[in-house]
């Protein structure tokens, strides 16, 4: 039962939201005064406070820093007939979850607290995913993901062979590297090698070394992903892309432990746990006669299928927050959460590009955001046209859904009309200065403007 402490020197509202959170279920104790208030947190761990700004003996902004000093995880409520947006980044600055402004209705303040809560959850979960061998970031509350869970404790302790089948997006290395931090081998290596970005030779290259004079170029010799994956784990991602010759020489490597580099007669002998992930279906694949079924049956020991984003709806708003939080420090934006509507707009879309579409939609949903929260404006590029409003054509739809792209060649236009001087970009774009800089430094976008302007 979460506990809770209203502070609030109305008495007739005091006891309202007393009666409000009892019966929801959670164990309420309530004080009329700031000082009172302090007291009872210097006793009690409290999950959530609800306080009024104003208050006799100490105020709300005490009693937020005093809550905060004593369990930095408890979230706090702020109360407020003075509700500027000022006052609210300040109580926000200092900590709090979320403010309310008087008049409100006791469903309204019972919204932020199932909010409030929600949040606790996530970070509670954050810290556990974090501070564990096995976290790797994931986030997940629907079934699907929990079976995930369940299926990773059980398989990480073995040397079993591992399949990963996912559409694009939906988090497959991660997976594969909580595999491998919850296994006897997490101290070791924890390789990977993307199958579909280079040509065969290079992947063969690549995947079992190389010796000096093997081909042009080849002027040392070169250890591959398995070689340095010795005692470790090897993660192959776009298995399905390997031609045929070099599943050949991937299966002998994983039957038999043992390889020769390119252009090399020495037999080496490695002991490398193997987790492959692939987008397409192999079945499919094995009846076209692309790929060998031999290999099949030998990765697809245990067969993990990771659902996309719009099979598990449940997912979407935890993974947002997850975004809020992680990226929100890295752009040191203060924001807290969404609005309804742009709750619903999150939910209600279906996702094509999945996790990884919906990490870039929340960043460039903060570098939009005003007043502390993302609302449905932000989220703009989600929102679909109605009949007779204009419509996207397939290929275009395709190339918005490379958010990074798009934001790129968002941030040099508004850079060459502003003359390359940033601080008038970020004027354009309705971004600080700063927000700016930090995308123009993540996109390593330069002016031979800015080089000479460092060298003098």
């Amino acid at each position: 039962m979460k506990n809770i402490l209203i502070a609030e020197d109305e008495r007739t509202l005091r006891e309202g939201i007393g009666q409000a959170c009892t019966e929801g279920g959670f164990k309420v104790v309530e004080v009329a005064t700031g000082r009172e208030a302090i007291e009872k947190l210097e006793r009690q761990v409290f999950d959530l406070v609800v306080t009024d700004l104003k208050m006799p003996g100490s105020d709300g902004m005490e009693v937020l820093k005093r809550a905060k000093s004593l369990h930095e995880q408890t979230l706090v409520i702020m109360m407020t007939a003075f509700g500027t947006v000022d006052g609210a980044v300040d109580a926000i600055k200092h900590g709090a979850y979320d403010y309310i402004q008087k008049p409100f209705s006791i469903d309204e303040l019972e919204l932020k607290i199932q909010r409030a809560l929600e949040h606790e959850r996530l970070i509670r979960k954050l810290t556990y995913l974090g501070s564990s061998p096995g976290g790797a970031g994931i986030i997940g509350e629907s079934p699907a993901m929990k079976e995930i869970f369940k299926t990773i404790e059980k398989v990480a302790g073995s040397n079993a062979t591992v399949l990963i089948n996912g559409e694009t997006g939906t988090g497959k290395e991660l997976i594969a590297e909580a595999i491998h931090r919850n296994s006897h081998r997490s101290e070791n290596n924890f390789v990977k090698m993307n199958c579909a970005s280079l040509t065969d030779s290079l992947l063969e290259s690549e995947l079992f070394g190389h010796e000096k004079g093997a081909f042009t170029g080849a002027d040392r010799q070169r250890s591959g992903r398995f070689e340095l994956a010795n005692d470790g784990t090897l993660f192959l991602d776009e298995v399905g892309n390997m031609s045929p010759s070099t599943q050949a020489k991937v299966l002998r490597a994983t039957q038999e432990q043992e390889f020769e580099r390119v252009g090399g007669s020495r037999t080496l002998k490695v002991d490398v746990r193997l987790i492959a992930a692939t987008n397409i279906d192999l079945r499919a694949a094995i009846a076209a006669g692309r790929f060998r079924e031999d290999l099949y049956y030998r990765l697809n020991v245990v067969n993990i299928r990771v659902p996309p984003l719009r099979e598990r709806r449940e997912d979407i708003l935890p993974l947002a927050r997850h975004f809020v939080l992680k990226l929100g420090r890295e752009m040191k934006r203060p924001i807290e959460g969404f609005s309804d509507k742009a709750i619903e707009i999150l939910i209600s879309h279906d996702w094509p590009g999945n996790v990884r579409e919906l990490e870039n939609t929340v960043e460039r949903a903060l570098l939009m955001a005003e007043n502390g929260s993302i609302t449905e404006r932000d989220l703009s590029i989600l929102i679909r046209p109605s009949d007779g409003e204009f419509a996207i054509s397939p290929s275009l739809a395709h190339e918005l859904l490379n958010l990074e792209l798009l934001e790129k060649q968002a941030l040099v236009e508004a850079l060459k009309r502003s003359n390359w001087v940033q601080k008038e970009a970020a004027k354009l774009l309705g971004v600080s200065s700063r927000v700016l800089n930090y995308k123009v430094h993540k996109h390593g976008i330069t002016n031979d403007r800015w080089t000479k302007n460092r060298q003098n």
